[in-house]
């Protein structure tokens, strides 16, 4: 079987700051698979989830000129995805939850670059809003293995009319 190719993280996380600095987004942050991968053990995922608060407020939000900007520096586009040395990439306008865990995401470094990921608490909310099966299963190992501020988490929960899945 062959080797899964690495993920670009850090390629991903520079363009991200490039779209801000550019001004065609305020804000980002990493979430997903690979937000709650911070907090646990590795998982198998196949794209990087970066969700943006945009600049353009319009219904396209900016989705045509950040994807112009980065196909102007070699990404392509593949469905819903933008690839990165094959690797895809989803740009996800925030709004509500998704937005208010952009605002309040964590500052970290990856590979020398500044980058922002959802916090543990907001990856929980949004994987019960979500609800898929694999939603669910994330919920659990966040549970088990992050260090949960439960008072936010509830908070949380409470303000979005939100439930945890019984265990």
């Amino acid at each position: 079987m062959p080797d899964e190719p690495a993920i670009p993280l850090a390629d991903v996380l520079r363009a991200a700051n490039e779209l801000v600095s550019a001004g065609l987004i305020e804000d980002y942050a990493l979430g997903g698979a690979l937000a709650a991968i911070y907090y646990t053990e590795p998982f198998t995922t196949y794209d990087a989830d970066i969700i943006f608060v945009a600049s353009d407020k319009t219904l396209s939000a900016g989705i045509p000129a950040i994807y112009s900007h980065l196909q102007s520096k070699g990404w392509r586009v593949e469905r819903e995805h933008l690839l990165v040395n094959d690797f895809p990439v989803q740009f996800l306008a925030a709004s509500g939850l998704t937005e208010e865990a952009v605002r309040d995401a964590q500052a970290i470094e990856y590979e020398g670059v500044p980058a922002k990921v959802f916090g543990p608490e907001y990856i929980i909310a949004i994987a019960a809003n979500v609800g898929r099966h694999k939603d669910l299963a994330r919920i659990g190992q966040l549970l088990k293995q992050a260090k949960i501020d439960k008072t936010l988490l509830d908070d949380i929960l409470r303000r979005y009319n939100l439930k945890l899945p019984k265990p």
